[in-house]
């Protein structure tokens, strides 16, 4: 099995900062794939973004520029620093890493962890 284990999220003022962090652990044999998907309350799940095993990161157009997405392989983590946050960045956001195990390969997901951005 593979648990994927989310940190970070919190209340902050509109213009502030957060950083969340997800660790994937267990049976991992490679990851591919890490990244981010948010949801609010009556909103349907959305990618904010993702980063490839060597780097490369994608971003909603809603987060560009304010948010950045980076990974440590060798920790099996992904980082997501979040500045600038506005109101309508509040949501839960659920952590994702696509996964190689001895048996299959598949996306695993975190618990979600709460942010909420106060105006």
């Amino acid at each position: 099995q593979v648990q994927v284990v989310e940190s970070g999220g919190g209340l902050v003022q509109a213009g502030g900062s957060l950083r969340l962090s997800c660790a994937a652990s267990g049976s991992v044999v490679s990851l591919n794939d890490m990244g981010w998907y948010r949801q609010a309350p009556g909103k349907q799940r959305e990618l904010v973004a993702s980063i490839t095993s060597g780097g490369r990161t994608n971003y909603a157009d809603s987060v560009k520029g304010r948010f950045t997405i980076s990974r440590d392989n060798a920790k099996n983590t992904v980082y997501l620093q979040m500045n600038s946050l506005k109101p309508e960045d509040t949501a839960v956001y659920y952590c994702y890493a696509n996964a190689h195990t001895l048996t299959t390969m598949r996306n695993y997901w975190g618990q979600g962890t709460q942010v909420t951005v106060s105006s």
